[in-house]
């Protein structure tokens, strides 16, 4: 359908969709039927609403105008078929598509999360604004209903903006800057170039290549999970804690967040170390030891420590710079090592172990030769440490310009390339370095001697003695073996000092911020202190001086043999959750999980995780088991606590999965008794306002059965449905918080009984299905207008015509405690304005001559603090001003009754007919919760008086095939005998105002009777089933004569058959029969068998 709307009134609005309709032959049938080219009725056009904007038409063969739209949405510039306006004769006009509907066209807006720094969150016009009918009043104007479509007149869409961080002067890299150098510079490491040739000179250029590469598989397995997860959606600060948080929840999230920034901060510690080793080298050569190796790698290390910490206190903007000047060190360092190793060796360098590229040292250092105690993962453990910088780009995930792009590309890139270098160092240094030298030139071999078949030998020198007395040089004894072969040996100095350092203040710098991010989401409420940050770049400072601390710490153990292997553990663990994350979200099946970074697979994730998992037990066992206990300690510690988040995990998703999987599964196993548990619907209306309702059905169905309390909203539709919907999250959570297995169902119907027949026939899933409808005993039935009475009585009809059991529970106070949560509210709200009272009148008396009591009045104003409107109802009223303790006690104790432990006691079950069992088995469940565990069963059966034994011994029987206990059995013999006068007149009383009395009248007066009030019960009803009636009178004397001191009754409820007794009537049975007694639950199942002795 097209509106005919002049082309000057086009609203203005931004990145609108425009439908231009053209009519290329204005009342000519010839234009119509014209020609080859098919005619042109649509034209489509995007465009900003400028007042020149361009349009772009799509015709056919116009395909570049196709071509013309940039990623980011945005039209290029082109010559073609673009113009301010359509240029044919005969157009209509030019619209925009969707200018007089409510409705939203897409939008990136719509899409963001509240406080997005990328842009503001627009709210969408809702469903109900879009379908139901405009208010008669409202004057629609032109252009608004599309500026609101689109969020430009959106009512708080100011604030929102307002709110929005200001981004001027924050500092945001790009993926070299921020991801490639910053893994580059992490990775090349300490290792490099004081590790590297010892480590290929223990393990031999075969095992070195393959430590390398087996580091290399584990990185770049779980660069690629971290690729992915990056890719799906924002990524915030925080890293991999947040990567691992928001696949894997709060649990995983918050115990390996903790874990990881601990790790990065002894990483400060190695790092600083290397480096300080370095440093005691050099000193050594020098003579210049200040007191000893190790004190000294201590004084210089805490030195570095605090340099660094003024470097990152500064700002990101100066961290970033100084880590592109190390990077250029770093890399001429590497290509000085390079071009040493082709350098002509002179005869100091040999008498050291360095010979240039010669092949017999190729082959003599190919194969391992470990030292005493080392082996294959011992050196692989002292390696590894140098490979786990490949998230040093991705844990200031919050600094990036555009993460989801940065991660991927820096990430594995810097893997590719550290890992050619390392593998070509490795290579190279092993080529020309033997294993041991001594250092001294007179160490030659002259003519005569016996040449013991060393590489070296073969070359003119003889180490043989290193065999029996430890030698100071060579691949095996000489950590600056790299030094000795550069160029320039103190380029190789500076770069040990570049890689260290940049390493160090790459981790200072991710340990805070990672901690940042686990502060800021409070998984663990102890470190919110945490979580303040400064400066645009809202840096974490406290972060800075925890890392501080705990890098101190373990400087001053100054081993790095002994700091490796512990931050090995850590950054496995870290890693094998990134992988399982990555495994978890794809296994899950989620909608949601769809990264843009394709280049995976869920299964190589899982054994990157299982791959991890081993080689932390193979690297150190007990290192091992001490961070899986940790990791275990945290996990169990966030699940505890059960942090108030909701990320949209994978373990969300799988377990939805599971679940939908499990029901599936369930509907395929045919029904059995054995496996016959009570699934209740229980009308509680809301939870909260019939507690003890909700936890008797609680106890019988808590572990074993399904339990739905479910409320019906009757009214008019649209405001029943909005008031359903606002409290279904806050009724679901109040059962949640009172630790109620069981799940809140809501309906909006006409009327109440409509309502519960929806429910009876809807709820539940597959073999999920309630089989046990619980409902409260109406106890102001006499008072309740009719209409009440007959949905009341009406869905224990429809329960038994959907062959649903029923459970009628009453108690003596009733369920319904609504008058003291409204009590509770009022006094909450009282509270409130009080403590907001003085709060004002505080702020008042500090700015003491600035407006005196006319400043209070006016704080007082903006607070709304107005006194409370009276109540129509005048029970409210009245004890608005009292204490809810002080309210109708006997109701608040009443409510929680069955919260409570009963004491030794008995639970008395009046079995009087059999409804498959149903009235045995939920007091026999009762008995198995703790809170009933006391109370024995007492059975009451009905039977004849000359046969009680026998009978009595046939029950025992039965019951003892069912395997349920009992404490004794009474055979009633005298059920059937009319009740005592007494209680007869007071059934009589109580039916008396609802009788008809038609047989006292004419036939034509008693018809009228009926036609004007066929509710009341008649004279021919009463008589019918009179022996009924005096049944269960005669039952509430039996049960005042027996069970009045019990715990809890459970009787079988009586069936009204229907059209055959009136609702009044079939109440008057239910209240005699319960009358002043201790809580009642009238049980009657639908007839088919519940419980059996089979096995």
């Amino acid at each position: 359908m097209s509106v005919n709307i002049p082309s000057n009134s086009v609203p203005s609005s931004a990145s609108r969709f425009q439908v231009h309709v053209i009519n290329e032959g204005h009342g000519s049938a010839a234009a119509v039927s014209d020609s080859a080219d098919p005619p042109h009725y649509e034209e489509t056009s995007f465009g900003d609403e400028a007042p020149n904007r361009l349009r772009i038409s799509f015709r056919p063969g116009n395909q570049e105008c196709y071509d013309n739209f940039l990623p980011t949405g945005e039209t290029a510039k082109t010559d073609t078929t673009f113009h301010a306006y359509d240029s044919h004769t005969n157009t209509y006009y030019l619209q925009t598509f969707g200018h007089n509907t409510m409705d939203a066209v897409p939008k990136i807006e719509y899409y963001r999360n509240t406080g997005s720094v990328s842009g503001p969150k627009v709210n969408r016009p809702s469903l109900l604004e879009i379908h139901e009918q405009l208010a008669k009043n409202v004057t629609v104007a032109p252009g608004s209903a599309d500026r609101v479509a689109n969020g430009d007149g959106v009512p708080g869409d100011e604030q929102a903006e307002n709110k929005e961080e200001d981004m001027s002067g924050v500092v945001k890299f790009g993926w070299v800057k921020g991801v490639l150098v910053r893994c580059m510079l992490n990775i090349w490491g300490v290792m490099l170039f004081i590790r590297l040739s010892w480590i290929v000179g223990e393990a031999g250029i075969g095992l070195g290549v393959l430590i390398i590469l087996l580091s290399t598989m584990v990185t770049s397995i779980t660069g690629l999970s971290t690729s992915a997860i990056a890719t799906n959606g924002f990524v915030r600060g925080g890293g991999a804690y947040y990567l691992i948080s928001r696949s894997l929840g709060p649990e995983f999230g918050g115990s390996i967040g903790l874990i990881f920034a601990f790790a990065n901060a002894v990483a400060v510690a190695m790092y600083v170390v290397g480096f300080a080793e370095t440093v005691v080298d050099l000193l050594k050569e020098s003579d210049s030891m200040m007191v000893d190796p190790t004190n000294d790698i201590r004084i210089i290390g805490s030195i570095t420590v605090v340099i660094l910490l003024g470097i990152s206190v500064a700002g990101m903007e100066w961290e970033a710079k100084a880590q592109v000047i190390l990077l250029v060190i770093l890399l001429i360092a590497i290509a000085n090592f390079f071009i040493g190793t082709v350098i002509p060796s002179n005869n100091e360098k040999k008498s050291r172990g360095f010979f240039n590229y010669q092949a017999s040292i190729f082959a003599e250092n190919f194969g391992p030769s470990f030292t005493k105690g080392e082996g294959f993962f011992s050196v692989f453990a002292i390696f590894f440490p140098a490979a786990t910088g490949i998230l040093a780009g991705a844990n200031i995930s919050g600094d990036l310009e555009d993460p989801q792009d940065a991660i991927p590309r820096g990430t594995m890139l810097a893997i590719f390339i550290t890992t050619v270098a390392y593998i070509g160092v490795a290579i190279c240094v092993a080529a020309c370095v033997v294993r041991d030298a001594t250092g001294s030139m007179n160490d030659t071999i002259v003519s005569g001697m016996n040449c013991n078949g060393s590489a070296a030998c073969s070359l003119g020198y003889d180490f043989s003695r290193c065999q029996h007395e430890p030698c100071q040089y060579g691949l095996m004894n000489n950590f600056q073996v790299m030094s000795m072969v550069s160029g320039f040996g103190p380029l190789i100095t500076a770069g040990i000092f570049s890689a260290t350092l940049s390493s160090a203040l790459a981790s200072l710098v991710s340990a805070p911020k990672v901690f940042q991010a686990l502060c800021k989401d409070n998984i663990f409420k102890g470190l919110q202190f945490f979580a303040k940050g400064y400066g645009k770049n809202n840096e974490p400072l406290r972060g800075y001086f925890l890392t501080f601390v705990i890098a101190m710490a373990f400087i001053l153990i100054a081993e790095l043999n002994v700091i490796a292997p512990i931050i090995s553990n850590f950054f496995l663990a870290s890693y094998a959750l990134i992988n399982f994350s990555c495994f978890h979200a794809s296994y899950a099946k989620s909608p949601g999980w769809r990264p843009a970074y394709g280049i995976y697979n869920m299964w190589v994730s899982l054994f990157g995780a299982i791959l991890c998992c081993a080689v932390m037990f193979v690297i150190n066992w007990w290192a091992a088991v001490i961070t899986y206990v940790i990791e275990l300690f945290l996990y169990i510690y966030v699940t505890y606590k059960k942090p108030d988040v909701n990320w949209g995990s994978s373990t969300q998703a799988l377990s939805y999965v599971s679940a939908l999987d499990n029901a599936l599964e369930l509907t395929t196993v045919e029904d059995h008794v054995k496996n016959f548990r009570p699934q209740c619907i229980v009308l509680t209306g809301g939870p909260m306002t019939r507690p003890a309702l909700l936890d008797i059905t609680h106890a019988f169905t808590k572990n074993s059965g399904l339990c739905i309390c479910c409320e019906v909203f009757v009214g008019p539709r649209k405001l029943c449905v909005k008031e359903m919907n606002s409290g279904m999250a806050k009724k679901q959570a109040w059962l949640i918080k009172n630790k109620i297995k069981a799940f809140y169902a809501a309906v909006a119907a006409d009327c109440f009984r409509d309502g519960v027949r929806s429910l009876l026939q809807a709820s539940g899933l597959g073999r999920m299905k309630p089989n046990t409808l619980v409902i409260g005993y109406k106890k102001i039935w006499r008072k309740a207008p009719l209409s009440e009475l007959e949905n009341y009585v009406g869905i224990i009809h429809d329960a038994f015509d959907f062959e649903i059991g029923v459970v009628i529970v009453r108690i003596s106070q009733g369920f319904d405690i609504s008058p003291v949560l409204q009590v509770q509210d009022e006094l909450e709200k009282l509270e409130q304005e009080r403590l907001a009272l003085e709060a004002a009148i505080k702020d008042n008396e500090c700015e003491e001559g600035k407006g005196g009591i006319r400043g209070l009045f006016k704080k007082a104003g903006k607070l709304n603090i107005t006194k409370p409107a009276p109540k129509k109802d005048g029970n409210i009223s009245t004890i608005q001003s009292m204490h809810v303790g002080e309210f109708n006690q006997k109701l608040v104790e009443a409510s929680a009754q069955f919260k409570k432990k009963q004491g030794k006691g008995t639970i008395d079950v009046w079995w009087l007919f059999d409804d498959g069992g149903l009235t045995l088995l939920i007091p026999y469940i009762l008995t198995l919760r703790k809170k009933w565990k006391d109370c024995k069963l007492r059975i009451y059966v009905g039977g004849k008086i000359n046969r009680i034994e026998e009978e009595k011994i046939s029950m025992a029987s039965l019951l003892s095939k069912f395997r349920i206990k009992f404490a004794d059995i009474h055979i009633i013999g005298d059920i059937n005998i009319k009740p005592n006068k007494e209680s007869w007149k007071v059934f009589e009383e109580m039916i008396e105002p609802y009788r008809l009395h038609e047989s006292h009248k004419d036939l034509t007066t008693a018809e009228k009777l009926k036609r004007e009030s066929p509710w009341k019960i008649t004279d021919a009803e009463l008589e019918a089933v009179k022996e009924k009636s005096y049944r269960q009178v005669r039952l509430n004397e039996l049960l005042q004569e027996h069970s009045r001191a019990a715990n809890l009754i459970v009787l079988s409820l009586p069936v009204a058959r229907k059209g055959s007794i009136s609702d009044l009537l079939y109440m008057a049975w239910l209240e005699i029969l319960t009358k002043n007694l201790p809580p009642v639950l009238l049980v009657r199942g639908n007839h088919k068998n519940v419980l059996t002795f089979y096995s």
